[in-house]
């Protein structure tokens, strides 16, 4: 029995605490493959001078690489990393934590996904990234892309829906994606293409390029099930995307009032519509007759 928990004991690994220090810049590396974007643009701008400021108010998160002695990857702080580049700033605080690629990426994705200002993109590559390291780790419950019981495990803030709808974006090939991170194709739309095959969605792509114009939720619901089918081609996509959105129809709208002086007051809207075209077909038949004349 002694032998048992002695074996036991052995097994446990306890895990260094989180150390706090002061790390030189040339020693960090960025994220291996981290989907958020760090631009030198109006925000870079404004937190540069902030820090220029007020100084750095919250340390980075970092983790130690395992092939290089003394040199660090960072989990979250990319943009204060940036910033401090550009402040030229030679140490920056940071929060050390011992933990494996998993943990690493799961607590990155955490870190990050209170920014206000991720794109779709960048939120759907990072719960794509978390989910793989649960499943990585073999803590996965359920397959959280067709469940949403499970994805509370991915987000606190997102729906279960939302989650599994941003994973499929990741599903996209690079130039939808792209469609997407600059808002020129919306989340729906998006989500139904991610089921397509890269042929079908080369399709798309080339319609979009040919045409500058992007398929409706309708639209690409249509193409969807055209491929489930079997009957997803050129010609398919080019019928689906020259028919007119709802919102591209031309409407006339005339004021209820107006048309009330020239009908019964007990037409209904409906009988109103009714008797006007039939008013307006009246006309152009008498129209019609008189210039064949």
């Amino acid at each position: 029995m002694k032998n048992e928990t002695k074996m036991s004991a052995e097994k446990v690994v306890k895990q260094p605490k989180p150390k706090l220090m002061n790390i030189k810049l040339e020693k960090l590396h960025p994220f291996e493959s981290h989907p958020y974007k760090v631009l030198d643009d109006e925000s870079m701008t404004e937190l540069v001078e902030s820090i220029k400021e007020c100084g750095l108010l919250n340390r980075i998160i970092v983790r130690p690489l395992e092939d290089k002695q003394y040199e660090y990857e960072i989990i979250s702080g990319h943009r204060r990393v940036r910033a401090a580049e550009l402040l030229e700033i030679k140490e920056i605080p940071a929060v050390v934590h011992f933990i494996d690629r998993d943990q690493a990426t799961i607590l990155m994705v955490d870190s990050n996904c209170q920014r206000e200002n991720l794109s779709l993109m960048e939120k759907a590559r990072s719960y794509r990234m978390k989910l793989d390291a649960i499943k990585h780790q073999g803590t996965s419950r359920q397959n959280v892309e067709k469940s949403e019981v499970s994805a509370e495990l991915i987000s606190e803030n997102d729906s279960g829906r939302t989650v599994q709808r941003l994973i499929r974006l990741t599903y996209l090939m690079p130039e939808l994606q792209e469609f997407v991170d600059t808002g020129k194709m919306k989340m729906l739309p998006a989500y139904e293409l991610s089921f397509l095959n890269e042929e079908a969605q080369r399709d798309i792509v080339d319609r979009i390029d040919e045409t500058e114009s992007f398929p409706s939720h309708a639209q690409a619901r249509r193409m969807r099930k055209a491929f489930e089918e079997g009957k997803h081609d050129y010609d398919t996509v080019t019928q689906i995307m020259s028919e007119l959105k709802p919102n591209q129809v031309e409407k006339l709208k005339i004021p209820m009032d107006d048309i009330r002086k020239y009908v019964p007051k007990s037409m209904t809207p409906a009988e109103m519509l009714e008797y006007l075209l039939k008013l307006v077909k009246k006309e152009y038949d008498r129209q019609h007759n008189h210039d064949a004349r």
